[in-house]
Parts: C-alpha cells; structure tokens; sequence
C-alpha cells in the first residue's frame, strides 16, 4: 500500500508473506532449526521445573515448616515422617485451608527435618543449573552458526544476480545502495529466524505457559488479562504504521550515506585535486545528520509504541496484584487445588502468591517483548523488502532454454539495422549496420556520445538491442549461450582495474589456470614485459589497492596484456591506448596487428594515429553509422570522416579544403 509521501505500508497480511520468502534460505537450515527450538525448550523447561517445584518447597517448607506432598516427597526421596496427612474425603476446600492455616505441631517439620528438605532441594537446583549452564551457551553458538549459514545463502544470491542484471540497472544505482541492501539488509533474514521465528515462538509459548498457571490460580485473573489484551491490541495496530514508515527513512538515508561514503573514497584524487575537501565534508555532515535524525526518529516511535504497551500493561499488572494479595490475606483456596500436587498451593498462602506473583510479571514481561519485538519486525520487514527488491529484479538479457555455443572457427560478425537507447526516449543507436571479418581491425570513431562503447556492449550482451540484429557467423547472438559469447572475447577497456594482488595475477585474472609463459607473453605483446622485470620481484610484484603502484600508462598495458592472455577469437580495445606515449602506441598497435592476424579486433578510439592502421573505420554520428571505409577512403570522399581528420590536424575547415 503506497502512501502519498512515497512510503509504503504493509499490513499484517503483506508482512506475514514477505516472511515466508525467506523460506527458500530457511529450508536447508530447518532440521537444525528445530534442534534449535528444542534446545530453547529445554533449558526454558529445566529453569520453570525447578522454580515451580522450587517456590512451595522453599517458602512453605523450608520457611514456614509445612510438611510436603507426596509427590515432592518422592522427588526429594524423602520418607512418610515429611509428608503432611491426607485431609479427610468430607473436608471441604474451605475447611482443608482453615485447617492448613492452624496446622499443629504433630503437622510441622522439625528444624533437622527442614534442614535436609533444605539441602535436598540444593541438589535438585545444583542438578538444574548444571543443565542451564550446559545447555545456554551451546543453543547460543548453534544459534548463531545457524544463523550465519542462513545469511550467506540470501547474500550469496543477491550478488549473483545483481551481477547478471543489465548494465542499464547499474548505470543509473548508487553503488552505496546496492552495497547497503546486499551488507546490511541481507541480515534481515537472520533477524527473521530469531525475531519473528523462534523469539515471538518461545515468547507466546512461555506467555501461554503463564497464562494457563495464573487461570489454574484464578480464572478471574484470566478474564481480567483477556478483556485488558484488546485495548493493547487495538494501540498497537494503530502505532504500526509510523513505526513502519520511520524505518523506512531510516534505511534510506543510511543508505545514501553509505553511498556518500563509497563515492567519498573512491573520487578522493579529484576531490584533493579540486581542494574540495571542504564539500565533501559537507555532504558528508548533510547526510550523516539525515541518517541519524531518521534513525533516532524511528527508535522514538518504537519507544512510544513500547512504553504506551507497558502503562497499559501496567494497570492490569497492579490489578492483579491487588486480587492476589486479598486471597492470601484471607488464605482463599486456589481454584483448582490439588491439580498440580508436585506444587502444592491448595490454599492463596505466602508460596502461592509468590509464584503467581511472578507468573503475572512474566507475563506482562512476555508482553512487553512481543511489543517490542513487533517494532522490530516493522523495521526487519522493511530491510527485507529492501533486500528481496535487488532479488525481483528482472534480468534484461536473458538466454534462451535452447541456446547453444558459439561454432568456432568465428569468421564474421554483422550488425544488422541495430537501434538501442538506454532511456525509452533516449536512443542511441538508431540503425547501425556493419561487417567485420576474421583478420580484420575496426576501428569504431566519433563524438563524445556517439554511441561507440554502446556498439561493442551489445556485442558482449551487456544489454539487448530494442531493434535490429547482431549476429556471429550468421547465427544472432540471442540464439548462444551467454558465457560462451563472453568466453569467445575479450576487452580492454581505458578504465583499468587492477587488484592488490601480484602482476602475474593481474594479467591471469580474466583467465584461471594461465601458465607463467602465457603470462609473460601476453605482456610482451601489450609492451609490459619490460617495466615488469624492471619491478622489484617481477611478474611476483605485488600491486597496491588498485595498481596505485603504476603510473596510468602502466595499468593500460597490465589492463591490455590481461586481455591478450584470454587469447580469445574477438578482441575489443576501448581506448586502450589513451595514456601511452607515441612510440609505446606505436610498439603496443603493432604488436597487436601480429597477434590478432587470425582474430576479429574492434578498437575504439580518437587517436588519428591509432585510427590510420585500421582495415576499416566506421564513423558514428547521431546514432547512425554515417561512412565506412579505410582512412584514405573515407578523407577522399570529403565527408564527416575527413572533418574529423581536418579539425585534428589543422582545424576547422570547409569540405573544398580538400587533404592530401
């Protein structure tokens, strides 16, 4: 349900569906989960067994002197002299609890005999906390080994097919906010197992378990906390959705801080060259404020919802203490006395208000929690949303069921009429049609925004044309398989990215298994070879973050060498020589025209000298290929081609002005 403000509320109905698709990642994990519950249980079991054995044994017994059943006798192995004669059949509960409270001497523990009633009943809670110390620190290291596996399946998913969406997607996000989605609100999925999972199980369990004593104590009580349950329910409802919404904020703006942060670091050469630190600081300071005013504003609304459960609560808290305390004072019999003999409590005394008292507390407590915790699902169900939406994404390029490999040898690619645009009403493209053989260099030219990058993405299947066919040996590329498309070329692209890892390891990144001799060759024809050797350890020379050890025209060769060492059929160079002096452009063109003799090779770039060499340029303008040719061709026909060489060279010029 969208809001005007953009938010969007989910009702229960909607909440409880996004819970279940966690599903999928649970399911592997659910064998264990139940040992988990089990385990919780158990623990919850020894600690209530004990307390309720516990309060009548020690308060009445050991306290006051009352003799005890016999079903407490026998769990103490105690003998007939401790336990308390059995009252007459005609004995009514009224005159059972006079007589309990005038209990005689002959009726009455010794001072040894509470004693050993005493230290029996240390070796029961001795035995029970063994069991709690056992038990509590293993459920808490299965719990989070649990949780752990849980959050790496839905993390390892979103990264997989954040990876295959359209380079459209990741054109216009905010790394920041896939980074955020992907790192934090992934870990909804471990807050799901134990918030709204095992917690709010083990919570109305216990709250259940509470509330069946308290009504086998006095159904009135029971009552009392029903009809005082709906005011609380009808509150909580009501304060949902600002809880929901506040969320909301709060993981937008983090979540654009988190991308401020991202493009903080990774632009800081432009930023210190600029001497804009001081802007940077501010944007910073703006969204850092935003971030923690949302997040202090939704854990206000959570703390209102919360409190406003616990004054509300707290009436029925005060009342019930009100009734239990009347009952005592007057020794009332309890309800259903003798139902619980292990117990005792036949009569309201010290030992049952004390345990009522604190089942009461409890569940008020059990209360509180599930308050709380409803809060905190509002602000999980946001993040899992978040999460699942990198997950709905639908995948632009998609491969066909029957798709098959690419044939080899590949001997031609055609772009047949091919129109794309990034926006709808935005193309860049607009009818492009070229061939290019085996053994061939095209060089692809034009202005800035020409669409000349775009052309060779298409080939990659980066994006999908909307119009138009590309085609690898007359077969359209729709038709193969989208990793043996990939396989079958390799790129080289101006923006290089290196790793802190080794230049051997650099050069191999594209290609695993590469054997040390491929390695070196492929640098030898990018001119590389020779700088690396001149490094302290050679081609074991590790690189910093980034290849900031390298000067930019290095990292192009590294970037050019690590395609060469794919050695694949089609060979894309994007700008790949931008940063080279002359005469490295030169040593690098040539050594590329030897090595692609038998290849297909696309070359981008605005360089005349690296254009000349070129079997066949293609010139792009508005989205359509306007002349191709070789580059005296193309200068003899006196047409956009030779007014791109004439600005280069000499300036503007008339067409007439014809170059020889």
């Amino acid at each position: 349900m969208l809001k005007r403000d953009g938010s969007s509320y989910l009702p229960p109905k909607a909440l409880a569906a996004l819970f279940l698709r966690t599903w999928p990642y649970l399911r592997p994990q659910w064998r264990h989960l139940i040992a988990l519950v089990g385990l919780m249980f158990a623990s919850q079991g020894v600690l209530v067994g004990a307390g309720l054995i516990g309060f009548d044994v020690f308060n009445n017994k050991v306290l006051v002197g009352e003799k005890l059943e016999p079903a407490q006798a026998a769990l103490l192995r105690l003998g007939a002299d401790y336990v308390r004669s059995p009252a007459p059949e005609d004995v009514t509960p009224q005159t059972a609890a006079n007589a309990s409270a005038a209990t005689g001497p002959g009726e009455q523990l010794t001072s040894a005999e509470r004693r050993v009633v005493r230290n029996r009943l240390m070796v029961v809670f001795g035995i029970a906390g063994i069991l709690l110390l056992s038990l509590g620190p293993l459920s808490e290291y299965y719990r989070t080994w649990i949780m752990q596996r849980i959050n790496q399946s839905l993390r390892v998913r979103m990264i997989e097919n954040a990876e295959h969406l359209s380079l459209r997607y990741h054109s216009h996000a905010r790394t920041g906010d896939a980074i955020y989605r992907v790192y934090q609100d992934s870990a909804m999925i471990t807050s799901v197992v134990n918030q709204a999972i095992i917690f709010p199980l083990e919570t109305i369990g216990y709250l259940v378990f509470s509330y069946v004593m308290i009504s086998i104590f006095s159904p009135t009580i029971g009552i009392v906390f029903l009809v005082g349950a709906l005011p609380v329910v009808w509150f909580v409802a009501w304060f949902t959705p600002r809880v929901q919404w506040r969320s909301q904020r709060a993981r937008e703006t983090n979540s654009a801080l988190t991308s401020r942060i991202q493009e903080a670091f990774a632009a800081i050469r432009i930023v210190k060259a600029n001497v804009a630190e001081h802007v940077m600081a501010d944007r910073f300071d703006r969204d850092s404020t935003m971030a923690l005013n949302a997040a202090f504003y939704f854990r206000l609304n959570a703390m209102l919802m919360w409190g406003g459960v616990v004054v509300m609560t707290g009436l029925l808290l005060v009342a019930a203490w009100y009734l239990m305390a009347s009952w005592t004072i007057a020794s009332a019999p309890t309800f259903a006395a003798g139902a619980i003999a292990v117990a005792g409590f036949t009569v309201w005394n010290l030992g049952a208000f004390e345990f009522s008292r604190a089942r009461v507390n409890e569940t008020m407590g059990y209360a509180h929690a599930l308050a709380a915790t409803w809060s905190v699902l509002q602000d999980m169900a946001k993040g899992l949303e978040r999460a699942f939406l990198l997950l709905d994404l639908q995948r632009e390029v998609v491969e066909r069921p029957d798709a098959r490999d690419v044939a080899t040898p590949i001997r031609e690619i055609a772009y047949a009429n091919v129109r794309f645009g990034y926006q709808p009403d935005t193309p860049i493209l607009l009818g492009a049609s070229l061939t290019a053989r085996v053994g061939t260099v095209t060089a692809i030219v034009g202005a800035s925004g020409a669409g000349k990058t775009t052309l060779t993405s298409l080939l990659l299947r980066l994006y999908d044309p909307d119009a138009g066919a590309i085609m690898i040996n007359r077969t359209d590329l729709c038709e193969l398989k989208i990793a043996s498309l990939r396989a079958s070329i390799a790129t080289a692209l101006q923006q290089n990215v290196l790793f802190a890892a080794s230049v051997a390891d650099n050069i191999a990144y594209a290609r695993e298994g590469s054997t040390r001799r491929e390695i070196e060759s492929a640098a030898r024809v990018a001119c590389a070879d020779e700088f690396i050797r001149a490094m302290p350890h050679g081609y074991d020379t590790e690189l910093g973050e980034r290849g900031s050890k390298l000067s930019t025209g290095q990292r192009q060769r590294l970037s050019i060498a690590r395609a060469v060492v794919r050695d694949t059929p089609i060979l894309i160079l994007d700008e790949p020589t931008a940063s080279l002096d002359a005469e490295t452009e030169h040593r690098v063109l040539k050594n590329l025209g030897a090595w692609g003799r038998e290849r297909i090779v696309f070359l981008i770039t605005h360089r005349l000298s690296t254009i000349r060499g070129a079997d066949q340029i293609v010139f792009l303008e508005d989205g359509v290929i306007k002349e191709q040719g070789t580059h005296e061709e193309l200068l003899a026909r006196n047409g956009a081609y030779w007014r791109l060489v004439h600005a280069e060279t000499i300036g503007p010029a008339q067409p007439e002005h014809e170059i020889v």
